[in-house]
């Protein structure tokens, strides 16, 4: 009852399901943060060979959120979504260090991104499985920004989702999301090794295959072109500002995977209407 009302009220699904996803990308500044730690904690178990379990619990829900600095445990009202940060004017409570302004523009993104799926789709099984989509990709831009790494707990059930999405056929047929997956990681794993052959360097990592992997079996085979070529024009334009502007290092790497991501979303949402606007271009 309640789910027929909200499908014949476009602007009430929308405004509910942007504050559910502010609450959310909440949710998402954790994953961020302490999945990378949680992997670095079994590495580390690994090469002292001990057991992973006998450590202090450290996971998604234990222990409390935390600042950093002070040990300051977060209450409730210090943890509403965009309203604590403005309220508390980027800073800590106990120990007054500054927050970093990611917390609220994460929360941000995950809220107008899917508010904007939900208004172009309405609610409905395409708007949830790419809300779905929308919050891996921004769990995997953030963390490979912070570490040049693209967690597989996250790409490969990523993966697996696309290819159930698809045996369904919410997105593309099944055959072409098989195909795209297939292509998407030997594309980049063959440029790697012929990149590595000619420099003797390593010119991106395994998660950039497997996210590629996992976008081609969301977007099929067919959207993979695009992926790439707007994943290689956005990533250079930035790489060169970043030189620029930034007095970035050249010397040092610049993750791909978040092109790859911006890439990816874009093609899942507007890659038919770019590809079909391309031909008329070019009169085909």
């Amino acid at each position: 009852m309640y789910f027929e009302f909200l499908l014949n009220n476009l602007w009430l699904a929308i405004s509910l399901s942007t504050i559910f996803a502010l609450l959310i990308g909440s949710f998402l500044n954790v994953v961020i943060h302490r999945i990378p730690v949680m992997m670095q904690r079994e590495w580390q178990a690994q090469l002292d060979d001990t057991d992973a379990s006998q450590q202090t619990p450290y996971n998604l829900i234990v222990p409390g959120s935390s600042c950093p600095h002070c040990q300051h445990s977060i209450r409730w009202y210090e943890n509403i979504p965009l309203f604590s940060y403005l309220m508390q004017k980027g800073r800590c409570n106990g120990c007054k260090t500054s927050i970093s302004i990611r917390y609220p523009i994460v929360e941000l993104i995950s809220a107008l991104l899917v508010g904007f799926i939900v208004y172009t789709y309405g609610l409905n099984e395409i708007s949830i499985t790419l809300t779905l989509l929308t919050w891996a990709l921004i769990c995997l831009t953030a963390i490979d920004i912070d570490h040049q790494l693209l967690p597989d707990r996250i790409t490969l059930p990523l993966l697996w989702l696309g290819l159930l999405a698809n045996s369904y056929g919410l997105f593309t047929t099944l055959h072409l999301a098989v195909f795209g997956a297939v292509a998407g990681y030997l594309s980049l794993w063959s440029i790697f090794w012929l990149f590595k052959l000619v420099t003797g360097k390593e010119g991106m990592g395994y998660g950039d295959f497997k996210l590629l992997a996992a976008l081609g079996a969301w977007a099929g085979i067919d959207q993979l072109p695009l992926i790439i070529l707007l994943s290689s024009v956005v990533g250079a334009a930035i790489g060169i500002a970043m030189i620029l502007f930034q007095r970035h290092d050249q010397q040092k790497p610049i993750p791909f995977g978040p092109y790859l991501a911006i890439a990816g979303w874009i093609a899942m949402i507007w890659g038919q209407d770019i590809t079909q606007a391309y031909f008329r271009y070019i009169g085909l």
